[in-house]
């Protein structure tokens, strides 16, 4: 077992799909151990459906997530510079959280997560293209904090 940060946050552009799904997924695995938030470069959005239906296919409640932006996160308490590992899922939140982050010292990385948004005509193609997306996530998590608590 890998040692889990004290914190994490998952970033990506809206805060609406991948980095909610992200930080919903880290905490299912992993419980209270780690405090893991999630922002976007905007809070233009509400939660996405399909990122709620695909996560509750693995027990992981998103219905409640609230999106917010990296500016309202200081608004609402959480300063970057408090997160031991930012994790951007899409490659305009990396380059937020570095212009951000460049006099922390503090791990910003990056993981290419598909943005399923685009992808599917249908329902249920597109519902397979979010469950790509999830499964990609969980996998990096997995990959790079070991195996969930419990399994």
């Amino acid at each position: 077992m890998v040692d889990l940060p004290q914190s994490v946050l998952f970033c990506c552009d809206h805060n609406a799909v991948r980095s909610p799904m992200a930080e919903g997924l880290m905490k299912q695995f992993y419980g209270m151990d780690t405090y893991v938030q999630s922002a976007g470069v905007m809070s233009d959005m509400d939660i996405d459906g399909f990122s709620i239906a695909v996560c509750k296919e693995m027990g992981v409640e998103l219905s409640r997530h609230r999106s917010r932006s990296f500016d309202e996160m200081s608004e609402l308490g959480d300063e970057l510079s408090s997160f031991d590992l930012i994790v951007a899922l899409s490659p305009t939140s990396q380059k937020k959280a570095l212009d951000l982050t460049k006099f922390y010292s503090l791990t910003v990385e990056y993981w290419p997560i598909i943005d399923p948004t685009g992808i599917g005509d249908i329902r249920e193609e597109k519902l397979q293209s979010y469950r790509q997306a999830r499964d990609q996530i969980a996998a990096k998590i997995t990959e790079k904090f070991g195996p969930p608590k419990g399994a």
